[in-house]
């Protein structure tokens, strides 16, 4: 199998790289990313040992790019995307860009070679469920914030696609993600790295929103699960089922860490911010058999180690946002 990853730098795209080479090191992957904010080589450096491993610098938008490389491809897979969401509330241009013109760039492309595309999305897309038990998959769309509707706007284009022109294609909705090579701006990285500073850990009012969060090993097996048997036209939403409040996670991790939980600063809360994120994934269960392995506690903890042991990794990494944060710079 031949594999077009898109954004195949970030931190779940390289977990998706690792995670195939490590099970089917015959496959080839090309990984085209234009290496943004988020982006780092070093995540691939055991993939860099394959020589079925191809990296093209380049940027999705870029479709005549994008097209050349589908021709060569069975699958397109896309991570690429600004995900950042205080950044979008700061500045959404990117976003519209990166979000929505670039997944009309690689539409635009599977269209060209009848190829199978995997769109990544977010449970975001679906907006808070303080009033609800867990979205499906059928569930009305209500993003809160320019980082989710970009992502909206992209899954629909994609359904538009699919009914217009007839691409193969899969839209994926997953929760949080968090393990080794997290971007540091965002909240488990960003709170280990300032406890090991003995900085304060700010926490958006509190820190009561509740999030649901997935280990990112689990994501990319669902991925490839869905490569193998999900069904063109539909759309699998991806959960572990550990909702838990961003307050509780600091203070896992702060005990983790031997830390006090003192260092907890309260911030003001940012705009559009939802409460609680809940999804249901029953259907990519039925579908492909998939389910989550890692046990939340077991894997933060082990995500805590890895950080501690690979300062190397995240130091050059550690911007004004993680280590002097502003009120909006607080990434979950």
């Amino acid at each position: 199998m031949q594999i077009l990853v898109c954004g195949g730098a970030g931190f779940i795209g390289s977990a998706f790289i690792r995670n195939h080479f490590a099970s089917k090191p015959q496959d080839a992957i090309t990984n085209l990313d234009s290496l943004t904010i988020g982006s780092n080589l070093s995540n691939l450096k055991d993939a860099e040992k394959n020589s079925n491993y191809n990296f093209v610098k380049d940027d999705i938008r870029n479709l005549e790019i994008v097209s050349s490389l589908a021709k060569n491809a069975d699958v397109i897979v896309n991570f690429a995307a600004e995900t950042h969401v205080d950044r979008s509330i700061s500045n959404p241009k990117p976003f519209v860009e990166t979000n929505f013109l670039g997944t009309y760039s690689i539409l635009e492309a599977a269209r060209r070679s009848d190829k199978l595309f995997i769109h990544v999305s977010t449970d975001e897309i679906y907006g808070d469920a303080k009033n609800k038990e867990s979205f499906t998959e059928k569930d009305i769309l209500k993003p809160s914030n320019p980082y989710a509707a970009t992502k909206a706007s992209a899954d629909l284009l994609v359904e538009a696609y699919h009914r217009t022109y007839g691409i193969k294609c899969i839209t994926t909705r997953c929760t949080n993600n968090f393990g080794p090579y997290q971007f540091p701006e965002k909240l488990i990285p960003k709170t280990i790295i300032r406890a090991s500073k003995n900085l304060k850990v700010p926490l958006y009012d509190g820190g009561y929103q509740i999030r649901s969060w997935i280990h990112v090993l689990d994501h990319v097996q669902a991925i490839e699960s869905l490569i193998e048997k999900g069904k063109s036209g539909e759309v699998y939403n991806i959960t572990a089922w550990n909702e838990i409040t961003n307050k509780t996670i600091v203070e896992k991790i702060l005990k983790l860490m031997g830390k006090p939980l003192d260092i907890i600063e309260k911030v003001g809360d940012r705009p559009g911010h939802d409460k609680r994120y809940s999804i249901d994934c029953d259907k990519i269960q039925k579908t492909t058999g998939w389910k989550p392995r890692y046990k939340f506690d077991q894997a933060l903890q082990e995500t805590v180690s890895w950080y501690q042991d690979n300062p190397q990794w995240w130091e050059p990494l550690a911007n004004e946002n993680t280590l002097h944060p502003q009120p909006w710079t607080i990434q979950y």
